[in-house]
């Protein structure tokens, strides 16, 4: 089928830290001349969607934020939907802006958890308070749950453990809102009035970004570079349609799929 729309990974396949990926800026700019569909997905919990399309903007990528999805943006959404008006947020402070109009608590009980990437800032007087407001009652929610991520130059424990720590003690599952969450991927598409066959997923998450994209009907090329290793092409599960060194060769690929 004819690809109409792609969906673009931000860190680790546009930039990388504070830079853009060689040919990065380029190969936007080849797939927007096609007319093809763009938008800009993301697992980032440590900013607002604004601070997202900030950063993007200071790489030399002028994004507007309604074309960016981020699980802060879903998770709003959601929390609206269960009707829920008191919230403990387990995220940066640079992520309240997205929960504007909710009460943002520091004692429970509360309606909901939503947990982020926190960092450091997970230690066990941290898990424990969470797992405590939980087991009261309160429903939690993950923004994702990558079990690792790159920090600087190197590969370490993302958001995910931590969630999975807190639904181990308190036997409850968490309610995934990021990728690989097949709802994240609708979310996009909807917006974009593309089915999924129509659409190409691109990312280096070997698991969040390709098996995700894949489960949730679409095709997925995964870059070499951000989180990419070489364990990657010896996953039991997922295999991506396409591998390509980096988003520099995205353009010419994309011509063999669509």
């Amino acid at each position: 089928m004819v690809i109409r729309a792609v969906l673009l990974d931000l860190e680790g396949v546009l930039y990388q830290e504070n830079a853009p990926i060689p040919g990065a800026l380029d190969a936007v700019r080849a797939l927007d001349a096609r007319g093809l569909g763009l938008r800009y997905v993301t697992n980032t919990t440590t900013t607002s969607r604004a601070g997202v399309a900030g950063r993007l903007a200071g790489v030399g990528l002028d994004v507007d934020p309604a074309a960016l999805f981020t699980p802060l943006a879903a998770a709003r959404g959601l929390l609206a939907r269960w009707g829920a008006r008191r919230i403990h947020l387990a995220a940066p402070p640079e992520t309240v802006a997205d929960f504007a109009g909710l009460e943002l608590a520091d004692t429970g009980p509360v309606d909901a958890v939503v947990m982020g990437d926190l960092y450091k800032a997970y230690d066990w007087d941290k898990l424990d308070f969470l797992f405590g407001l939980v087991r009261e009652g309160a429903r939690l929610i993950a923004l994702h749950k990558n079990r690792f991520c790159r920090r600087g130059d190197a590969i370490g424990l993302d958001a995910g453990p931590f969630v999975a720590a807190v639904e181990y003690a308190a036997g409850v599952a968490a309610v995934v809102v990021g990728k690989p969450s097949a709802e994240f991927f609708k979310l996009a598409l909807d917006d974009l009035g593309v089915a999924p066959a129509e659409a190409v997923m691109v990312g280096d998450d070997i698991e969040a970004d390709i098996g995700g994209a894949q489960a949730a009907g679409l095709r997925a090329v995964q870059v070499e570079t951000g989180k990419y290793t070489p364990a990657d092409r010896d996953h039991p599960r997922v295999t991506p349609d396409l591998r390509i060194a980096s988003i520099a060769d995205l353009p010419a690929a994309l011509e063999g799929l669509g």
